[in-house]
């Protein structure tokens, strides 16, 4: 004999634990999208770390082949790139032009920069 439901009583069975099912991957969801906007904030600073100690190693290099700094250029751009808390991974002179390539370490990657600093073009030496 089938009793009859009293008003507000639910018919839905083997539905217990849904809800902490459902709370469960709500939860996961969220970690794992602060987790990836965390490490696109860390790569962004990377980014611009090495982009700043390049501009810097750059610059530092380029007084030095214009005889406004004392110290091999390369030399130099190593010691600045380092002071940035960057690796100097290249280092290339041509007249009074100097480009450098550095890179900051970002887990099991890295951010690098490449940057070219000199005398403006059209300016006599």
């Amino acid at each position: 004999m089938m009793r009859a439901r009293a008003s507000g009583e639910r018919a839905w069975r083997g539905e217990g634990g849904a809800g902490a099912a459902l709370a469960l991957a709500i939860a996961t969801a969220a970690l794992l999208l602060a987790l990836l906007v965390v490490g696109a904030g860390t790569a962004s600073i990377a980014q611009a770390r090495a982009a700043a100690a390049t501009d810097a190693a750059a610059l530092a290099a380029a007084d030095a082949l214009a005889g406004f700094a004392d110290g091999a250029p390369c030399a130099l751009a190593q010691a600045v790139a380092s002071a940035s808390g960057a690796r100097l991974e290249g280092c290339a002179l041509r007249g009074l032009e100097a480009s450098v390539t550095t890179a900051v370490p970002v887990g099991p990657w890295n951010a690098s920069g490449t940057a070219i600093a000199g005398p403006p073009t059209g300016s006599v030496p």
